[in-house]
Parts: structure tokens; C-alpha cells; sequence
């Protein structure tokens, strides 16, 4: 059993609960573990994560699996898919110290009070997805994303009060408004998403710019970009206004963020 540091057992938390600016930690703190592992999450909040980013695909059996990648070459080195493999085959191939792939209903229970950020890779996971989240009553501390927007709404759907991050039509179409100043009521965003989650820039449009920021808090909507590495840049962000910064490096972004509070 991981022991969570930080938080009181068992006391409910609502997903943006708390003052920006936040640290999400990109899959965990991969420097000892592997990434969207048990002790990748464990170090991740040891470090100061507020929230944990992770990513979930569908085993062979219809479990709700924490990995990034559909197949498993990068992180395990041995052929084949996730989907292919059973969740009892999927916790016995060693990433590392020992630790397998978990399954989201094991996360959510060895860290309970902790709030995860859950992108769902594939539209095949949202209903057992779904079933997860209402089985773990963990409602009130996930937020849901996707690159696909039926996947999120669906998801939404079947959970119903859900905090959700803004996909890229929603993302796109704040940018253009931003940009051209006009009117910010043009921007229909659907009810329940609490954020926009964007890297810096996308196909060398600039993203991460103060008018998007100023627009998305007048909206009442936080922005948090991904993936920031870089001390400097994270500081620049933070300045701009970025409320939360996704990284794979919480310790640098906890210290990042620890000094400009003690320069302020």
C-alpha cells in the first residue's frame, strides 16, 4: 500500500478545489518508476502534485487499464496491444520494481483522495469508464478528458455532474475569438467543463497567449498547458496567468512555483 502524504483520509475533494496555480503531474513522477505507475503517482505527490494526469485504454477483459499507449513497445519493450491482454496479464509484466499496469479502479482506491486528471484514449473505454467512476463514487474528483469530443460528452453523459476539459473545436474556437476581440458570449462552451488544456502552441499557432488566458478567465474557466518541462517557461506561464502547468517534472515545477510565491 502507497501512503498518500498531504491529504486527510477519506475528506471529500471537489476537482478545482483549492488556488491556481496548480501542478499536474504528466503520468506520474517518472524518474525512479515508470510512468502511470503506482509508484510514478506515489512520487509524483510526495513531490507536491495537486492533481495527477494520467491516461486509460480497455484491457481484453473490460477493465479500465492506466497506460498512455495502445501498444505496449515503448514502456514494456515486447510486442502487442493492450486491448490484447487481460488485466491480470497486464499487472504481471514488470515496468519496473516489480509494478505492473494498474487497473484505474486500483489507483483510485490506494490514492483516495486525490484528484486525477483522466484523458480517455480510445472511445472503447467510456462506458467501462463510466462504470469505474460511479462504482468508486469518484465523481467529485475527476476530470475528464479527451482529444475526441463524443468520447468526453458521452463520458459526461453517463456521469453527470463531471468536471471536463475543453476539446479542440472548444479550444480553436475560444483562440479565434480571442484573437479577433469579439464578443466572448459567441464562445459556447458545454456545461461542465472547467478548463482548457493546451500545449503552448498547435501546429505553430500560439496558443498559450494573455488573450486566450484573459478570455478563459472571464469565461470562468481555468487554463492548464501541457507538457512544460523548462523551469523558465513554466515561470513565464505562471506570470502570463496560466493556472495550472502539466508536467513531467513536479519537483521542478513544485520549486518553480514555491519561489515566485516567496518573490511575490
Amino acid at each position: 500500500m502507497f501512503i498518500l502524504a498531504g491529504n486527510t483520509k477519506g475528506a471529500p475533494v471537489a476537482f478545482l478545489d483549492g488556488t491556481p496555480p496548480r501542478v499536474i503531474a504528466h503520468r506520474g513522477l517518472a524518474l525512479d518508476h515508470a510512468e502511470n505507475t503506482l509508484g510514478a503517482f506515489q512520487a509524483a505527490l510526495t513531490a507536491g502534485a495537486d492533481i495527477l494526469e494520467t491516461d486509460v485504454h480497455l484491457s481484453k477483459d473490460g477493465q479500465v487499464i492506466i497506460a498512455h499507449d495502445a501498444d505496449l513497445a515503448r514502456v514494456a519493450g515486447r510486442p502487442g496491444f493492450v486491448s490484447e491482454l487481460s488485466r491480470q496479464e497486464l499487472a504481471s509484466i514488470d515496468l519496473g520494481q516489480g509494478q505492473g499496469f494498474p487497473t484505474l479502479e486500483q489507483v483510485l482506491e490506494e490514492f483516495p483522495d486525490v484528484r486525477f486528471n483522466i484523458d480517455l484514449k480510445t472511445p472503447m473505454v467510456v462506458q467501462a469508464f463510466v462504470e469505474t467512476i460511479t462504482r468508486t463514487h469518484s465523481h467529485h474528483r475527476v476530470l475528464v478528458a479527451s482529444f475526441d469530443e463524443s468520447s468526453r460528452a458521452e463520458a459526461v453523459r453517463g456521469l453527470g455532474s463531471v468536471a471536463s476539459s475543453a476539446t479542440t473545436s472548444h479550444i480553436l474556437a475560444g483562440r479565434a475569438i480571442s484573437a479577433l476581440g469579439l464578443p466572448i458570449s459567441l464562445w459556447k462552451v458545454p456545461h461542465g467543463i472547467v478548463a482548457l488544456q493546451i500545449p503552448p502552441s498547435h501546429r505553430g499557432l500560439a496558443l498559450a497567449t494573455p488573450n486566450l488566458i484573459g478570455l478563459s478567465t472571464r469565461k470562468g474557466l481555468e487554463v492548464h498547458v501541457w507538457t512544460v518541462n523548462d523551469p523558465r517557461q513554466m515561470e513565464r506561464l505562471w506570470k502570463m496567468g496560466v493556472s495550472g502547468i502539466v508536467t513531467d517534472r513536479t519537483d521542478v515545477a513544485v520549486e518553480v512555483r514555491n519561489q515566485l510565491s516567496l518573490g511575490s
